[in-house]
């Protein structure tokens, strides 16, 4: 049986790229994408090669950008546009494999084993027509496994290919800092620093039972990794991997002062929360409540619910439980985040309280009604009488709330 042949294709600041195409003029400049300033999001999400010359990293805030780079353009994000480019992009791949693993929108693993191709030249067909046909670049790294690629595709960049081998993997792998690898992030970089780990090389000639006792079974699985034994799967393009929490936050204008202001955030913010679990057919078991202070500290508690829920209001309930038992108040609040966790099919059976099932039933009615009100007159046509009033709204989020976004872990 022969190796297997594992394409990882990044696309180089992808915001950016999209935005120099969408506007030639920006072409040959500093050029980063960046969420609105008025509303506090001001942070870089993108920059241009010419940017990122200049200093500017990503989750920069805007201000510092500019200070680095006076001559920097900054634009707002198209993301519409940046989900059409992403899946024209994928077209390009699905000519060579249908083995297509999406990894945020601007990167993919590709498993391109079956092929009669090599895997270099099919990387090397990739990057020239997504660069013909698309105006953007990609950096490809090809190798073996997921892991290997994807930190090939990092290691030369912009419009590059990058091959690690069973044969030189050691020598290109081992020398880098165990951040570089994926699952790797801060807090676990931290605990390999505190026993003498600092490369992927040194991680890999560790003891994987010193491992197993540092940091469990992650531990183990990095020092897979780290020996070129990655045997994970790419997914095929037709996989949607299932929610495993539906959530909904937002970043104030004004920070939140009390107790009353953050309770009507979060029942706005789980307003659809229960409507989104209906229409997925799903139930939460728990609450995740995530407050950031107005010194960009950031706190989260979960719970279990008594009860699997669909019910926004048993959700909102929940976490505002969870601020009052948790949050001290120390500082005011900058942002909430409200998220319905441990997620089940409603096929799975519960155990309900004889007590309870009467206004169990009613909910049910009132809930299903609800739905259909909002299915006729749209989902912003009857909301909690507690968040009706823009006057009784915290200042600066009625807007967004109004228009709520969606976000899935």
């Amino acid at each position: 049986m022969s190796d297997r042949a594992i394409l990882h294709s990044d696309a180089n600041g992808f915001y950016a790229s999209v935005e120099m195409v969408l506007n030639p003029e920006l072409r040959g400049k500093a050029v980063a994408v960046c969420g609105s300033i008025k509303e506090r999001h001001g942070i870089v999400l993108a920059k241009s090669e010419l940017a990122k010359k200049a200093g500017i990293k990503t989750g920069m805030v805007a201000w510092q950008a500019r200070q680095l780079c006076p001559e920097l353009i900054v634009v707002p994000p198209h993301y519409d546009y940046y989900v059409k480019f992403s899946k024209m992009i994928q077209k390009i791949y699905a000519r060579y494999t249908d083995e297509i693993e999406p990894f945020g929108m601007d990167e993919c693993w590709l498993d391109v084993t079956r092929s009669p191709m090599k895997p270099m030249e099919i990387a090397e067909c990739i990057r020239r027509e997504v660069r013909e046909e698309l105006a953007l670049t990609v950096s490809i790294g090809v190798s073996f496994n997921k892991v290997f690629a994807k930190l090939a595709s990092d290691m030369k960049k912009p419009d590059a290919i990058t091959e690690i081998t069973r044969e030189n993997f050691k020598e290109k792998v081992w020398p880098l800092p165990c951040s570089d690898m994926i699952y790797c992030g801060r807090a676990t970089t931290n605990k390999l620093e505190s026993i003498g780990v600092q490369t992927i090389g040194q991680l890999a000639n560790l003891n994987p039972d010193v491992l197993k006792h540092k940091l469990g079974k992650n531990g183990v699985m990095l020092w897979q990794f780290a020996n070129g034994l990655d045997t994970s799967r790419v997914a095929h393009e037709s996989y949607s991997a299932p929610a495993k929490s539906v959530g909904h936050g937002i970043t104030c204008t004004e920070d939140l002062n009390t107790l009353d202001e953050a309770q009507k955030i979060i029942y706005a913010l789980s307003q659809d929360i229960g409507a989104k679990l209906r229409q997925m057919g799903l139930r939460a078991k728990g609450v995740h409540l995530s407050v950031r202070d107005n010194e960009l500290h950031t706190v989260g508690w979960q719970t279990l619910l008594k009860t699997p829920t669909q019910d926004e209001l048993d959700i909102a309930n929940e976490a505002f439980a969870i601020l009052l038992s948790n949050y001290r108040w120390e500082k005011n609040v900058r942002s909430l985040t409200v998220t319905a966790i441990n997620l089940e099919k409603v096929e799975e059976p519960i155990q309900l309280s004889l007590f309870d099932t009467p206004a169990n039933e009613k909910r049910e009615i009132l809930t299903r009604t609800i739905d259909e009100i909002h299915e006729l007159y749209g989902k912003h046509s009857l909301v909690p009488a507690l968040i009706l009033d823009e006057k009784k709204m915290p200042r600066g989020v009625c807007d967004e709330l109004v228009m709520p976004g969606w976000m899935y872990v």
